[in-house]
């Protein structure tokens, strides 16, 4: 059974998405701050994050912030800030996906089953190779002249996207396909957040952007 960590300080939020959850054929634990939600990360070891923004004691970002340092673990983003500029703040921490209240909670259960799915992928493919870089999909391995990099689940599969056609220019609508699914519905920047996090780890030489069209890998 897949494990689902909600993480809200309304009670009656983490009340609500624990039904359906688990209606849906998911454990659930909730956390009504930050502090606790690191804490049941480590004794619940959930299989993705449902993370409100807005938390007292230690906030969502931070959180975001906290758990990528040692973890490639999906989340999803709750907030009730309409920006731009919040939502990508949070997909630039490395958040697989989000949602801005009031949401249907059926639709966050749809949201987590899609996350969880792309996570949860692994692909027959063999190794593949571009220059320095090596992807193995099945074994969700990525290394650079034979050192790791821990990428998130949707940073690993827009880099595998790329280097099977080194050179070859994506356009973000593309990437997002690929990388997000078919009924991914967000921001159109967010796959420039994501390959902005793949150039942190990945080196900014690796990735080049083509202005007005999309990016490439450079091998």
């Amino acid at each position: 059974m897949r494990r689902v960590l909600i993480v809200d300080d309304d009670p009656k939020v983490c009340e609500t998405l624990d039904r359906y959850l688990s209606h849906a054929g998911y454990a659930t634990a909730s956390a009504l701050d930050g502090a606790k939600a690191l804490e049941l990360v480590q004794t619940f070891a959930p299989d993705l994050v449902v993370l409100d923004l807005m938390l007292p004691r230690v906030g969502g970002l931070e959180v975001c912030r906290l758990l990528r340092e040692t973890s490639s673990i999906p989340i999803i983003m709750l907030t009730a800030k309409t920006t731009e500029h919040d939502k990508l703040t949070g997909l630039s921490l490395g958040a697989d996906d989000y949602l801005t209240k009031p949401f249907s909670p059926r639709e966050l259960v749809a949201r987590v089953e899609a996350v969880l799915r792309r996570s949860g992928t692994t692909e027959k493919t063999p190794r593949v190779i571009a220059g320095a870089l090596s992807i193995d999909p099945e074994r969700c391995e990525v290394t650079i002249d034979g050192a790791s990099v821990t990428l998130t689940a949707t940073e690993l599969r827009l880099l595998l996207a790329m280097a099977r056609a080194p050179g070859r220019v994506f356009r973000r609508e593309e990437l997002a396909r690929l990388a997000l699914g078919d009924d991914f519905e967000g921001l159109d920047r967010t796959v420039d957040a994501h390959i902005k996090n793949l150039r942190r780890k990945v080196g900014a030489e690796m990735i080049a952007t083509v202005f007005g069209v999309g990016y490439k890998l450079v091998a």
